[in-house]
């Protein structure tokens, strides 16, 4: 501090609080305006922006004080939406048509009241082209400049949140207000289609070469000799004229590969931007032919090399010329661990020669023998236009994938290339000889760098002398074009991603202004050279081979240099240097732009709404969508909807109108009256992508007159319910207030339905099953519950019915058979045709084996003829109701094994319930009528859900029944002549009521008893047929299916109550199918026809809904305790170890050499193989793991586990089983032989202890390794525990210290488990790089036919072509 101005300085204290005083006036003077504000009305601006400036339009909201000016409003919404202000204008948009209204005037000062805008409303305004111009998207300011990331864009587009490599090039504040539009660039974009970046990459490159675009546009399209859709050129030319002149921010290239020949498919394939280019110029060379573009490609883009060999010793050298398109450069050396610095440094290895020597060595033509030779390649002219492509992907041959090389690349500006012309020396005398470079040697030539030959016929050139004037070319010395190779940088095609995929862009400098440009799909942005110098690579340290996943991915691919020649630099042709008949495309595509702008418009100004429409003929809903422009009256929106529903034929259109419906709730909200001129604009609240309602076509007959619907009325569909015909009305609709009474609401509905309102009782559903019966007078239906759309049932008799709880009542009942019941159709088993055999007759109460034959006689008529199965089922049913009307007559006589309680509903019986059930005949005494007529008609039938894997899934037991029964199509009779099944049957309704009591000493209930055996049946512990729950509904007739279910099939169409149980509905269908219910099956099918068995007896239907359909198959079903099984066979030595052989049937009680034993005939009949019963074992299966041997006197569900859809494997021994107690162990050994590079096979070793110590001992005496030198290591995953032989000698944890196997790490607790072992004293084989590699590819291919550790499955890369004729299908021959 300086003396003596001590007291010129301010104290902080001071300070402090003359800062606080500042800020308390800046905020008394805001709140000042804030109040101030609030006492004048305010006017809430809408603004919708219809412009195509923006991917995406935006609506922004302004509440703005009614004295703001018109022109602090434009400035508002230019801040809001990102817009230049003076560039766009605001007109209404109201919806009103506002055609010939003028803009507002962005300059006025005039404010908004008075500019009739309505405070305290909304005011909505359209956002539009000012003088048919786009707005101009405002930059965002920026100290930087034009250098700063905020005002360029390169690299693919960040996502939100997203983290990369893109970061280097993109800014973190990004925003689309920082992508320069169209107006400001110069340029449009290209529409991804969906992986098309390569393919607009080269385009837009193609379109800023000069060079190329003047060519396109002078040839000349002739319509009669092609058609335009497959006219390559053709599509290009129309292509770049849009890119020129369109007004669009980016245009479509559908046509473009519309013409290739590809369809939709195709642009979800990523391909190579260079194969691409090759593939391009190849089809325009096709279609160029006999034009003067012929060999614009080659004119432009081929250059051309020498190949030679020069011989050592002698000199000699032979040579050919080939050509090129663009020059393949390496980016880093194979083995080595460091990339080349630059193009130049890549550019010289090239052209850098390789000594032939050793092995390699060329045979000289004029030595007569093999000598060292120099060969390699040498630069004898480059193209116009040079393209460089760098090799970014290569594939590892450790890891077997394809990988791309991040590392850095340089490349200038300006690339001088006379220093690769001819660098060879040439003072030898011998370089004059010229011959071929011979074939033997060919295959040394640079093929790995090579990326297309596109050279004239071998023929022409080869041989061709430096100084012979008889070539087909005169090659120019270097020193002639040593000036003139001075090539400058104008495309730089970048990849962003990995070999797997990614995303390219081009950086391309314009020949008109020299500025650089990111064409990245649809956005084009400004860029700087420095931005070019961030596409060089990642960082160029050595971090060994393959490190270059370190690097950013975002690099340059491929380089295009134009040769600086003014003579020969072209400029871009203007529109007033067109040909005449560019000039007329662009006039064409000019119109067409327009037609689609104004088909835009009257889209953005069309509503879209849902339509529905009872028709009145067909009773059908009918669903539409409704289109029509916001200001076409409610007059003729009806029209519109009239003719779109089709019903012109139907009725006249003054018996339609539209009413705002609820379609979820089915509900109509409201009408139109008098409202018929008011646009639909109004009407639907204005244009919306989505709304909140639907409209309804609604309909009336010419004497009718339309309901009117207000807002806030409530609509009720009632339903009358007639108790004497047991029947529920078709609703009808009444409209009602929510703060009505239940009294005033009965009256209401008398007036509709014309029934009493004194002995009215109305029950409301408020839900599903969820009935409420509206008692209390005064209530009102909004404290009943009523809601928008309400369902109501009404009864209104002089029954005595009323008088009964509600729950207990004849209504309820009926009420909740109608809400429970669904519609199913069941396809009954199809008939062999012409088979004669018997089938069971069911058994009456009390009757025996002999009854039988007395059916079977009834059978036949007076002459012979026999009756048909409608008339047996009648005859049964006929004398069923009058049992049950002598039975309820009679009442209970306290015998339970006949009684039945009474039931509100008629009661109709199955034949088959007809039987008493403590006389029932048992299985294996029904199997004893059933004789044998087709079993192999049934073979294919017998297959459940699960049996995919192999078609001899039919078990023994089940053979048996088909064998026995299921063949047989015709119920017996003595001639056997044949009786069909379920033939034009007739309604058949079986109204179920019983309730079976259970004796005492048994289990109460039929479910109690399954839960305690844990399986599913329809038998009781004595076989006898289980009982039926109460008041179930069953009513079955037939039903004509549909076209294609083939000759022979039945369908029937069955109402059921869906709380009945799969065992009582399988019952009910017995008379239908023809056999007993435990004789067949039910498959459910769900959705594309697949079937899957419903098992589970004693569960309802209650998961299935109306117009499922279930088919029967043929089939024993499962008793009480028996599970059905599927049997495996375990392989353990083949490569597919698991192998499906039958399913099986195994019973609670049953011991395992009781289920082998039913096994051995099945495994002869159905698999071929012939076992006994001591050759082959059981044991459990874990997915495809070998589990514990089940032993032969084991116990099913005592000893052994056992539940539905059960797996087991059989085994089929060697010798004798060695498994004879639960206290032994079963592992699996394998041994691997290091010095052999192999595993043996699988050898089981039965242990009788968990030691560690006898297993060393057991796999000493089968290997004769000596103990102290075994080590052994458990395999892991899934059994056989496969491992690459590469891995297995390290990877594994091998010799572990444990001295029993149940403990960690081991954990071998049971039998199956996979033990490797191996002798420590053998040495691990050693490879060269060649038998490394070899074996990895066969490893992999073993492991991936196993499914085992395999962690990379590539997708499979379709190849690119293009179409020449645009009929791809024309070429399958090619791959």
């Amino acid at each position: 501090m300086v003396p003596g101005e001590e007291n010129q300085l301010v104290p902080k204290e001071d300070v402090f609080w003359r800062c606080r005083q500042n800020i308390f006036d800046e905020m008394k003077k805001k709140f000042l305006q804030i109040e101030n504000a609030a006492e004048e009305p305010r006017v809430l601006c809408i603004i919708q922006d219809i412009t195509n400036s923006k991917t995406v339009n935006e609506r922004i909201t302004l509440n703005l004080p009614a004295s703001t000016p018109l022109r602090k409003l434009f400035e508002d919404v230019a801040n809001k939406v990102g817009y230049i202000n003076g560039t766009f204008d605001l007109v209404w948009g109201n919806g009103i048509n506002t055609a010939d209204m003028a803009p507002l005037d962005h300059t006025s000062d005039k404010s908004l009241l008075d500019a009739n805008f309505e405070p305290g409303k909304k005011n909505f305004l359209h956002l539009t082209d000012k003088d048919g111009e786009q707005p101009q998207i405002m930059l965002e300011d920026s100290s930087a400049g034009d250098d700063s990331a905020h005002d360029r864009f390169i690299g693919p587009l960040p996502r939100e949140g997203s983290v990369g490599s893109t970061s280097d090039y993109v800014s973190q504040s990004y925003s689309y207000s920082s992508i320069l539009n169209k107006s400001e660039t110069g340029y449009v974009g290209l529409v991804n289609q969906a992986m098309t970046c390569y393919l607009n990459s080269l385009l837009q490159t193609l379109f800023m070469t000069p060079e190329f675009r003047n060519a396109l546009y002078k040839w000349e399209f002739e319509e009669s000799e092609e058609d335009p859709v497959t006219s390559i050129p053709y599509q290009l030319q129309r292509l770049f004229v849009l890119l020129q002149t369109s007004k669009k921010r980016a245009i479509e290239t559908t046509d473009v590969t519309r013409s290739f020949g590809w369809d939709s498919s195709e642009a979800w394939q990523q391909h190579d931007v260079q194969e691409l280019c090759r593939v391009m110029f190849d089809a325009l060379e096709q279609k160029w032919k006999q034009t003067e573009q012929a060999d614009l490609i080659n004119e432009l883009y081929q250059g051309k090399l020498k190949d030679y060999v020069r011989c050592l010793e002698c000199g000699y050298e032979g040579w050919r010329i080939d050509t090129y398109l663009d020059i393949p450069l390496v980016i880093r050396p194979y083995g080595s661990s460091q990339a080349f610095a630059s193009v130049e440094e890549a550019l010289h290895a090239f052209i850098q020669p390789e000594i032939l020597d050793g092995p390699n060595q060329y045979f000289c033509e004029r030595c007569k023998k093999k000598c060292d030779a120099r060969k390699g390649l040498r630069f004898l002219h480059f193209p116009y236009l040079l393209t460089l492509q760098l090799k970014r992907f290569d594939f590892d041959y450790t890891t077997m994938h394809r990988i791309k090389l991040n590392d850095r690349m340089t490349f200038p500006e300006e690339l001088d290339m006379s220093t690769f012309i001819d660098v060879e020396d040439e003072k030898s005398p011998q370089t004059e000889s010229c011959t071929d470079s011979g074939a033997e040697n060919e295959g040394s030539c640079h093929s790995d760098q090579m990326s297309n030959d596109f050279s004239n016929d071998d023929g022409v050139d080869e041989g061709i002398c430096l100084e012979s004037n008889s070539g087909t070319e005169k090659i120019s010395k270097p020193g002639l074009e040593k000036n003139s190779l001075i090539y400058e940088l104008f495309s730089v095609m970048v990849h962003s991603g990995s070999a797997a995929g990614g995303h390219y862009y081009a950086c391309i400098k314009s020949f008109s202004d020299d500025q650089w440009y990111s064409f990245n799909d649809q956005h084009v942005s400004r860029i700087t050279q420095e931005d070019i110098k961030k596409t060089h690579g990642g960082s160029s340290g050595s971090r060994g081979y393959y490190s270059s996943a370190f690097a950013s991915s975002t690099n340059a691919y491929m380089l295009i240099y134009r040769l600086k020649d003014p003579t020969r630099n072209a400029k871009f042709l203007e529109v007033d240097e067109y040909p005449e008949h560019i000039k007329n495309l662009v006039q064409r595509e000019r119109e067409l732009e327009e037609q689609e702008k104004r088909q835009r418009e009257i889209e953005r100004n069309t509503c879209k709404i849902k339509l529905f429409c009872l028709h009145p003929v067909k009773q059908v809903m009918m669903e539409n969508k409704l289109e029509v422009h916001k200001d076409k009256t409610l007059k003729e929106a009806v029209e519109i909807a009239y003719k779109m529903m089709d019903l012109e034929e139907v009725i006249p259109v003054d018996c339609c109108r539209l009413v705002k419906y609820d379609e979820f709730h089915d509900y109509l909200e409201r009408s139109y009256e008098g409202e018929e001129d008011t646009p639909m604009g109004l009407l639907l609240g204005g244009v919306k992508s989505t709304y909140m309602f639907d409209l309804l076509l609604e309909t009336r007959k010419p004497d009718q007159v339309f309901q009117s619907y207000k807002p806030g009325e409530v609509m009720v569909k009632v339903h009358v319910v007639d108790l004497k015909a047991e029947s529920v009305a078709a609703p009808i609709t009444v409209r009602a207030y929510l703060n009505q009474t239940i009294t005033e609401f009965k009256q209401l509905i008398s007036k509709a339905i014309h029934l009493p309102a004194e002995t009215m009782r109305i029950v409301l559903e408020r839900c599903y099953n969820d009935l409420r019966l509206l008692t209390v007078p005064s209530k009102t239906l909004k404290a009943e519950g009523f809601f928008r759309s309400n369902k109501v049932f009404v009864e209104s008799s002089e029954s005595l019915d009323y008088q009964m709880a509600f729950t207990d009542s004849h209504l309820w009942k009926l009420l909740d058979r109608h809400a429970n019941t669904i519609r199913l159709f069941v396809l009954l088993p199809e008939q062999s045709p012409g088979s004669y055999s018997k089938r069971t007759a069911y058994q009456k109460a009390g009757g025996d084996s002999g009854n039988v034959d007395d059916d079977c006689e009834r059978v036949k008529g007076p002459v012979g003829n026999l009756k048909s199965v409608e008339a047996i089922l009648e005859e049964s049913t006929e004398k069923l109701k009058s049992l049950s009307l002598q039975q309820q007559q009679d009442g209970d006589n306290g015998d339970s094994s006949k009684s039945t309680e009474t039931s509100d509903f008629e009661n109709i019986e199955s034949p088959l319930n007809e039987r008493d059930s403590s006389t029932s005949v048992d299985n294996r005494e029904l199997e004893q009528h059933l004789q044998t007529s087709d079993p192999e008609n049934f073979q294919s039938e017998e297959r459940s859900d699960s049996d995919v894997n192999n078609d001899r899934s039919t078990s023994s037991v089940d053979s048996d029944i088909l064998s026995s029964s299921h063949s047989s199509d015709t119920l017996c009779n003595a001639d056997n002549a044949q009786i069909p099944l379920a033939n034009g049957l007739d309604t058949h309704s079986i109204t179920s009521s019983r309730r079976t009591k259970s004796n005492e000493g048994k289990k109460e209930t039929w479910d109690t008893a399954e839960e305690d055996s844990g399986t599913d049946s329809e038998y009781d512990e004595s076989g006898k047929s289980r009982g039926e729950i109460q008041y179930m509904y069953f009513k079955a007739e037939p039903y004509a299916a549909d076209e294609g279910s083939g000759e022979g099939h039945k369908w029937l169409m069955v109402h059921v109550d869906k709380r009945i149980t799969l065992a009582a509905f399988k019952q009910h269908l017995e008379p239908f199918v023809g056999v007993l219910s435990s004789h067949f099956k039910v498959f459910r099918v769900y959705a594309s026809n697949q079937e899957f068995e419903s098992v589970r007896l004693n569960e309802t239907l209650s998961s299935f809904s109306d117009d499922n359909k279930i088919t029967i198959r043929l089939g024993r079903a499962l008793k009480k305790g028996e599970y059905r099984v599927k049997v495996y066979q375990l392989l353990v030595n083949e490569q597919e170890p698991c192998k499906f052989l039958l399913d099986a049937v195994f019973a609670k009680g049953m011991t395992v050499q009781q289920s082998k034993e039913e096994l051995v005939p099945q495994l002869r009949e159905q698999c071929g193989l012939e076992l006994s019963i001591d050759r082959f074992r059981l044991r459990k299966k874990t997915w495809k793991n070998p589990g514990t041997v089940f032993l032969d006197y084991h116990i099913y569900e005592e000893d052994i586990n056992i539940s539905s859809n059960w797996e087991v494997f059989l085994e089929v021994l060697d010798g004798v089983e060695k498994m004879k107690s639960m206290s032994q162990l079963a592992v699996l050994s394998r041994r691997w032989r290091p010095s052999e590079m192999k595993l043996d096979p699988f050898q089981e070793v039965v242990l009788e202890s968990s030691s560690v110590d006898e297993l060393r001992e057991k796999l000493c005496e089968i290997s004769g390794i000596p103990l102290d030198d075994i080590e052994f290591a458990k395999g892991r995953g899934t059994f056989p525990c496969d491992i690459s032989v590469l891995d297995i000698h390290q990877d594994l944890d091998w010799n572990p210290k444990v001295s029993t196997l149940n403990v960690w790490p081991l954990y071998i607790c049971d039998d199956g488990a996979v033990i490797f072992y191996r002798d420590k004293t053998e040495e691990l084989m050693e490879l060269t790089d060649e038998q490394r590699n070899e074996l990895m590819k066969k490893e992999s291919s073993r492991l991936q036919k196993t499914g085992h550790r395999v962690t990379y499955s590539p997708r499979k890369e379709k190849a690119l072509k293009i179409y020449l004729d645009g009929a791809p299908n024309k070429d399958l021959t090619q791959d």
